[in-house]
């Protein structure tokens, strides 16, 4: 194995961004996964639970208080650090709460503390995404970002599988602060890793509101800013809203939650690694730009096999399929996505820049995946998913713009 290779994967950066990932995966997958299923028991009505994913509103303005966090530092742990330590306690006590309430009495007890945790995790993403920026060597990006986004799927696993497997034969109650005990994993990581010494910390709120943008527009130009927001938001349109309702939809087609939550953890788990992890080197060796366009290619047909799943009897099999194509076509084109933003971004600004970017590309995962539930009701689930790998189109062809296949990447 070559030196620069070796070295890529083997260190305690690599590590970092294991911890750092499960961290913020895990209250995401609350809200879109665990939340529904939950809902889903308790009788709530399929439109109800799709307009759920409103609470996801923070992650789309996240942007709006980053500047804040990029200025001030509490007094403990660095600049970084401590508000990791902060954001990841406080949603910890909110999973817990969350558990003591029951949907057909405290809906919107419920709603509240999803806003709170939405808010809390999208806080969470700002210093991750900044501390990683600032972690990573340039030629890092891409295999550093793969992993991230490898152990931020496998966090999935917990409310999307564990969580389900739980609920079968045990109280919500007591599903939830088992869940809520993953979120020491983050804190650990928190206190063992470092502070990343910046000499380019803002004087002052208005310099961390106003130099990030100059600074994105001033190295893209106006016209290669839009095209790049344009692409933040249609690159994952299609996948967003093919997921957003995967476990109610697999409810639906007759499958129990034992069987959802074994299969996510057996047939998802090592497609999502191994496919990660081959993307993340492939990365190094083709460029985060030829990847975009190969792993999104792959994402793009996982999205036709909930079209097939939806058409066909009960089949634990098929299942398995759809699950292992989904964990590997979309973990591949996160990990590509999430690279392509880290190296769009300027680590002078790096908290405010992926804020703002990664804000665009939760838009369609918040407003668009309101509207599925209602989709689902008009045209079934068939013609629903044909439509996301429509809509998934625009997004590839975007490609050959912002991230021209011959383009030349720093590594």
């Amino acid at each position: 194995m070559p030196t620069t290779l070796k070295n890529s994967i083997f260190n305690k950066r690599m590590l970092a961004c294991i911890g750092l990932g499960f961290s913020s995966g895990l209250p995401l997958y609350i809200i879109y996964t665990m939340i529904p299923a939950w809902l889903k028991t308790e009788s709530i009505s399929l439109k109800e639970i799709g307009l759920f994913a409103l609470v996801g509103i923070p992650y789309t303005w996240k942007f709006l208080w980053s500047p804040f966090i990029d200025r001030y530092c509490p007094p403990f742990l660095g600049r970084r650090r401590s508000w990791m330590l902060i954001t990841q306690i406080i949603l910890f006590c909110i999973i817990v709460v969350m558990g003591f309430l029951h949907p057909t009495h405290a809906l919107k007890d419920i709603v509240i503390l999803s806003v709170c945790l939405a808010f809390l995790s999208a806080t969470q993403d700002i210093v991750l995404d900044a501390y990683r920026r600032e972690l990573l060597a340039e030629h890092e990006l891409g295999l550093g970002n793969a992993i991230y986004v490898n152990a931020y799927r496998i966090a999935g696993l917990i409310p999307g599988s564990l969580a389900l497997i739980l609920a079968d034969s045990i109280a919500w109650q007591w599903v939830f602060t088992i869940v809520s005990g993953f979120m020491a994993i983050g804190i650990i990581t928190t206190l063992l890793i470092k502070e990343i010494p910046t000499e380019h910390a803002p004087m002052s709120l208005q310099a961390a509101v106003i130099h990030p943008f100059h600074d994105l527009i001033q190295r893209l130009s106006w016209l290669g800013t839009l095209e790049v927001i344009a692409f933040m938001f249609l690159y994952k349109l299609g996948d967003n809203m093919a997921t957003a309702l995967s476990t109610p939809f697999y409810l639906e087609r007759g499958y129990s939650l034992a069987e959802i939550g074994l299969i996510a953890k057996n047939a998802g788990l090592w497609p999502m690694i191994i496919g990660s992890l081959l993307g993340g080197l492939a990365m190094i060796k083709i460029g985060i730009n030829r990847a975009l366009l190969i792993f999104g290619l792959i994402q793009w047909l996982s999205i036709l096999g909930f079209a097939w799943l939806a058409q066909i009897d009960h089949n634990l099999w098929a299942l398995a399929g759809v699950i292992a194509l989904e964990a590997l076509g979309v973990g591949l084109g996160t990990a590509a996505f999430v690279a392509f933003i880290a190296k769009t971004t300027n680590p002078t600004f790096a908290a405010t820049q992926f804020a703002l970017l990664t804000a665009l590309a939760a838009i369609p995962r918040t407003f668009a995946n309101a509207t599925t539930g209602f989709i689902v009701d008009s045209i079934g689930w068939s013609s629903f998913f044909y439509l996301c790998a429509a809509l998934a189109i625009p997004g590839l062809l975007l490609v050959f713009r912002v991230a021209p296949w011959n383009q030349t990447i720093k590594n």
